[in-house]
Order: C-alpha cells, then structure tokens, then sequence
C-alpha cells in the first residue's frame, strides 16, 4: 500500500515538475532516467569493443601498450554527444556521466568485458578544478562502468599534480606538451599486477591518456586497457 502510494505520490509531482531527457529536453515517462528511451536507441556509437584493431588502438600505437581501446560514442560538433558532454562537464549534471557508463558497462558486459580488469581509474582533475566544478566528470562514468561490469573503481590512485590549460583548439604537439609531467601516482602499490581500465570522457589526439597511462606502466600494472565517453576525430 505504501508502496503505491508513493509511486502514485511521484506521478502527481512528475504532472507539475516532469524530469526531462538530458538529450532532447523531452518528458521522461515511468521507467526512463536522465535519457529517455529514444535518445539512448539513437546514440552514436562506435562499437570499437567488438573491434580488437579500431582507430583509437591505431592512434596509439607505438606510443602506449594497451590490451583494448575502447569508446562508446562518435563525437560530432553540435550533435547530441557534444550536447550531453557540455551538460556533464558545465552544467553541473554528474547523473549524465553515470548514465553513459551504465548504459555503456551494460554493453561491455554482453560481450565478456567484465572479465578484462581488476580496476577502473579515472584520468584524475586538479584538486583546483576539482573544487570548482565538484566533481570529475571522467570518475561518473567510472563509476557507471564499475556498476555494470562489478569491477571496482578508484578515484585516488591516479593524480594529477598540475593543472592545465583546455586542450580543445591545440595541435597534438601542444596538447601533449601540456600535460607532459602532469600526472602522478598515489599508492603505486594498489596497481601492481593490476589490470587496469583508464578511463577519460573524450580522445582526441590520446595525449591525456598517453602521460597518464604511462606512469601507470611505470609504476607495474599488470596491463592497461581504454575506456572513454566519445571519440572525436
């Protein structure tokens, strides 16, 4: 009876105070969270986890080892990827991070991922940046993906020890040169033998990923494997 009521209770609040798609700002209806059902069929993915050789592996080649190079979307200027991401990253909207990486950890799932790492870790933002937006955009999809796949996350190993600028708008010179020296590890000895999944909201050029994996390496994981939001060419 209780129960009834309170769902009968969260219908009347939704007829004056509906929750909208993040997406397409349409109504949700019972059953939909944050993307309705629609957008979520719609999404630009790249399948890149049913591909062993894809782009992302190929653009890293030669400058970092990993096991899988894995995204979920297609980045597209102005497209709905681009739309979620600026509502996660500026909008204050963590619930959009989640989202992607349940949705996204379910997938994985279906194709045997979840027997691939040990630990999920977050390119980590400034402990400055951090403050100012609230939260690292790149650990709610860790934090989705580690739902999924019940795989364990962790937001304090990897750290960042200098901020920097945007990347958006640099050349790959510039965005490597830009987080060069950037990162660092905190509590090495949680990683050793550990395989690992990094995961980043967007790749570019991979420079982001590439410093931070690379002490990663160093420090002895047992391998390390890709994981981001989109992909942008």
């Amino acid at each position: 009876m209780n129960g009834g009521l309170l769902d009968i209770g969260k219908d009347f609040i939704g007829l004056f105070f509906p929750n909208y798609c993040f997406g397409c700002n349409r109504s949700l209806v019972k059953g939909e969270d944050t993307l309705c059902t629609i957008c979520l069929i719609d999404l630009p993915k790249t399948n890149y986890h049913l591909l062993i050789d894809n782009p992302i592996k190929g653009r890293l080649n030669g400058r970092l080892p990993i096991d899988h190079a894995l995204a979920y979307l297609k980045f597209r200027k102005s497209g709905i990827v681009q739309h979620l991401l600026h509502q996660l990253k500026y909008n204050n909207h963590p619930e959009v991070g989640v989202k992607l990486g349940l949705t996204y950890g379910r997938e994985l799932e279906q194709v045997g991922f979840q027997n691939e790492f040990d630990v999920i870790i977050p390119i980590p933002l400034h402990p400055t940046r951090l403050r100012k937006r609230g939260y690292n955009q790149s650990a709610k999809f860790a934090e989705g993906l580690s739902h999924s796949l019940r795989i364990p996350w962790a937001e304090s190993i990897s750290i960042r020890k200098t901020t920097t600028s945007t990347q958006t708008k640099k050349s790959k010179q510039e965005r490597w040169e830009n987080v060069e020296g950037a990162f660092g590890i905190q509590s090495a000895e949680k990683i050793v033998g550990q395989r690992i999944l990094l995961v980043d909201d967007v790749v570019t050029t991979g420079a982001t990923l590439e410093a931070c994996g690379q002490h990663l390496i160093k420090n002895r994981c047992g391998s390390l494997s890709i994981a981001c939001i989109a992909e942008a060419q």
